[in-house]
């Protein structure tokens, strides 16, 4: 190889190199998951406000949350893989905040972005399998498509349809403090770390 050569391939692997380290936050994060999660925690924002209407067809808005800490899934009631998964979790996230007596200090809150399909009888039927709503676990949509749209924008959730006519989204657990800001994003299995992140907050 040339000495020009050499000086080429030198040149586009340190150029990889730069274009990796910045893509991934200085190698922070692999994936823009990853990059998501520490962009909200490095970063945390406020959530809009949004008028929702819950399982049993009363409004209320996140405000009305103020002053506890949310732990908030993002789901749509007719999907056969993510959301069953994120169910169980907060169904053994419920038993763990009863079982600590924080019931209505720490608040679970799956929020359908399938409001088209998902109303009060889908999203009790989708409560039932996980033994309910009660005042520590509730099940909303959002009453508009921009009240919805400002939500997932601002918790970075993506939702693309898939060709079975469902969706294809990204999960987690999204911690939001008492102030209404989205401060942290923990795996959705990672219950012992989303309720000691909640405890800290309150």
């Amino acid at each position: 190889m040339t000495g020009r050569g050499e000086l080429s391939l030198v040149a586009s692997v340190l150029l990889g190199f730069l274009l990796v380290f910045v893509g991934t936050d200085k190698f922070s994060a692999f994936t823009s998951e990853g990059a998501r999660r520490l962009e909200v925690a490095r970063n945390p924002r406020p959530l809009p406000d949004a008028q929702l209407e819950g399982h049993d067809g009363r409004l209320t808005t996140l405000d009305d949350f103020r002053g506890t800490v949310l732990l908030v899934d993002f789901i749509y009631t007719r999907c056969p893989t993510l959301c069953v998964t994120l169910g169980s979790s907060f169904e053994r996230l419920r038993s763990a905040i009863d079982r600590a007596g924080l019931g209505g200090r720490i608040v679970l809150l799956s929020i359908s972005f399938d409001p088209d399909n998902d109303g009060p009888a889908e999203l009790t039927d989708y409560a039932a399998r996980f033994g309910g709503p009660d005042q520590t676990w509730q099940f909303v949509r959002p009453r508009s498509e921009a009240a919805l749209v400002k939500l997932l924008k601002s918790a970075a959730v993506i939702v693309l349809p898939d060709d079975a006519g469902g969706f294809v989204h990204n999960a987690a657990v999204h911690v939001v403090d008492r102030e209404g800001r989205l401060v942290a994003i923990v795996d959705t299995e990672a219950v012992t770390e989303a309720l000691a992140l909640a405890r800290r907050l309150l």
